[in-house]
């Protein structure tokens, strides 16, 4: 399970200083031989968003929705930098060009970090001989670059799902800041599957709409956020439908690692809206709840308060009749029509202590949907963040 497996390209992470002791903090996915293939990305909407954001839009803009490499540092993110931090995401891009042998405007660039700080260049630099030097396309380097891209994260994030007709291989990162309209993450994704820019971008943002877009942990969004997906071809072109599937499924799996493994999480909670009066009511009922912090403490404490879950409800802007709305953990139905139903409350705690929770409320107005990935809000969090990290 790697970025790699797809055929046609190669990784690596090396230490190149930017983070202290000898920890991975330069990664490089690339094609095998350097030359540019359809890619497509989604970027943070943030406003304040960083330098490598910028330039590799620009990048993408300017190749036509072609690319030939994603390289990416770690402990630092470039963003808040003016004009410097643009020219040092353009270098970096510049030399990992010449080392591959394609246009500058082939690269792009992520990175992740501290905010507001420069990006040490002489660091950055030293790094990118070794890091073209050593590129691979085993599972081993694959995980390197895995490693590399880590922050605040406990364990490397990678994924891979084959259907038998194309392959689509994954690596991310992301443990805080986490929103709809992506978090601070970044996701490399790669396929053997033929498409278009164009067809690569119309099935990236589909199954990110439904998987990172779809991921709260604390409401931030962060400066950051990139997933890139690049196509080597090498598979042939898939069936109507297939390549979308299979980049929702790794897209969900890189969401589901980095909701278990959040700042401070004790639980990994889904909210399900149901009953809803339109999707778009559903995904506004299910944010809402998700990004409530009273609903998180709940989950830490391991306390099916179905209060909260009914109060973020009526307060989300959906249509809502509070005479009509049921509420059920674990598939045990705690408040229906509004108010308190009787159920077994020692299966209600037990599903509480678990560290997955299933959360479902039932609007009854309609037919929408929408699910959304939350966690606990815990002590630990605030410690990791109550200083600058």
């Amino acid at each position: 399970m790697s970025v790699v497996r797809p055929k046609g390209f190669v990784a690596n992470g090396v230490h190149c200083g930017i983070k202290a002791g000898d920890a991975l903090d330069l990664a490089l996915v690339a094609t095998a031989d350097g030359q540019p293939v359809p890619a497509a990305a989604v970027f943070t909407s943030n406003k304040a968003c960083a330098a490598p954001v910028q330039v590799s839009r620009a990048h993408l803009a300017a190749s036509g929705g072609y690319a030939a490499g994603v390289v990416i540092n770690s402990g630092n993110a470039n963003a808040a930098t003016g004009a410097d931090g643009r020219s040092n995401a353009e270098h970096t891009c510049a030399l990992v060009a010449e080392g591959l042998g394609c246009l500058e405007t082939d690269i792009l660039v992520c990175s992740t970090g501290l905010i507001g700080i420069p990006l040490p260049m002489e660091a950055l630099v030293s790094g990118i001989e070794p890091l073209l030097r050593g590129r691979k396309g085993n599972e081993v380097f694959g995980a390197k670059a895995a490693e590399a891209i880590m922050t605040t994260d406990t364990r490397v994030k990678e994924t891979l799902v084959g259907t038998g007709l194309l392959t689509v291989g994954g690596m991310a990162k992301g443990a805080a800041m986490l929103a709809p309209n992506l978090a601070t993450m970044l996701a490399v994704l790669t396929t053997d599957a033929t498409a278009s820019a164009g067809e690569l971008q119309e099935a990236l943002r589909a199954a990110v709409d439904g998987t990172f877009n779809s991921l709260v942990v604390d409401g931030c969004q962060s400066t950051n956020d990139t997933v890139i997906i690049l196509a080597s071809g090498k598979a042939g072109a898939p069936p109507k439908g297939a390549l979308a599937e299979a980049l929702t499924l790794a897209c969900a799996d890189l969401a589901e690692q980095m909701a278990d493994d959040a700042e401070g999480a004790t639980k990994v909670a889904t909210i399900k809206v149901t009953g809803a009066r339109s999707a778009d009511d559903a995904r506004r009922a299910a944010r809402r709840v998700a990004e409530s912090q009273l609903v998180q403490c709940s989950l830490y404490g391991g306390d099916p308060y179905w209060g909260r879950i009914v109060s973020e409800l009526g307060s989300a802007g959906a249509d809502f009749d509070p005479d009509r709305v049921s509420v059920a953990y674990g598939g045990v139905v705690v408040c229906r029509d509004g108010v308190a139903a009787p159920h077994k409350e020692e299966k209600v705690r037990a599903h509480m202590e678990g560290r997955m929770i299933d959360v479902t409320a039932d609007l009854g107005l309609g037919e929408g949907t929408a699910t959304f990935l939350t966690t606990s809000l815990s002590p630990a969090y605030i410690d990791e963040n109550k200083g600058t990290s």
